[in-house]
Parts: C-alpha cells; structure tokens; sequence
C-alpha cells in the first residue's frame, strides 16, 4: 500500500508532468503552420494602370494590374471596318485584334488565362471554336460563351481576355 506522502508525491509529479506538457503543447502549436498552408503568400496592392483608350469611345484597350491584363473586348474589326466574310473571318480577326493588343502590352497568346465569348448566333458555335482552336494553343484558357442579341458595329462575335504572367 501507498503511504501518504508517496501518493501526495505521485499527484504533484503528475501535476507538474501535465503543467510542462501542456506547455510544451502551446509551445510547438504557436511556432508550427497553418494546418491548411503549404508555403508562404504574399499579399501585394498594385494600382491598376489605364493603357490606351477607345479611341471616340469611353473605355481603355486594357488596364493592368499587377501582372494581370485585362482587356477589353474585341471585334473583328480592321482599318476602322468589320471584316467580310462571315463568323470564321470575322473570328480570326478578332483573336488577331487580341494578339495585337497583347503584344502592345508585354504579353502573349500562351498568358491567356480567360476569354469571354459573345455571339450572336448560337449557330455559329462549331464554326468560331475550328478558328478558336487554331490561334490558341492547348491549355487552352477558360472560357465562357453566351448568345446576345447584338454587338457593337453589327458584329457577330466579341471576345473579352485576361491574360497574367
């Protein structure tokens, strides 16, 4: 049987076993990571940066922020007209418009990370993505794709990008 002054010493020791390895608990928890984090981020503001402009009309080419280029949409217009020739055509002139203002920018074809299509024939889906697929290169960019009544100009396509580097 325990005597008194070995069952008080047993209770202390355990006591103060319990005291140092809640602390060392707190310890190791306070300097480990977030559980959910597996490297360090780094938050940065930049201010966005207005590049070109519409020329009669009240809207900039792209702004930039940070790495990131946002564009405004693109018809498939050349030397001030729309190109003849139908979807393909005027499809392929449009994506030339959006290389044209990456290039002016810094950027490339393969820094597209999300288009936005606008026809106005759902009809004409299969014909824009053969052209679409031939000026973009596999990852192709998230995409999304919606039939609106009308575009700017009498268009039959808009195409909006964001591209990041």
């Amino acid at each position: 049987m325990m005597s008194k002054f070995s069952n008080k010493f047993t209770v202390n020791l355990s006591k103060s076993l319990l005291v140092v390895a809640c602390a060392l608990g707190l310890t190791v928890t306070a300097n480990a990571a977030p559980a959910t984090s597996t490297s360090t981020a780094t938050m940065t503001k930049s201010k966005p940066v207005f590049l070109g402009d519409g020329g009669d009309y009240p809207f900039s080419s792209a702004v930039r922020v940070g790495d990131t280029l946002y564009m405004s949409g693109q018809i498939g217009f050349k030397d001030g007209k729309l190109v003849e020739g139908g979807i393909k055509a005027e499809t392929k002139q449009t994506l030339d418009n959006i290389n044209e203002v990456l290039l002016k920018y810094g950027y490339q074809k393969s820094d597209i990370v999300k288009c936005m299509a606008m026809l106005t024939d759902m009809n004409d889906f299969g014909a824009f993505n053969e052209v679409y697929k031939t000026e973009l290169a596999k990852p192709y960019p998230v995409r999304s794709a919606f039939g609106v009544k009308d575009l700017a100009a009498g268009a039959s396509v808009e195409v909006e990008c964001i591209a990041a580097k």
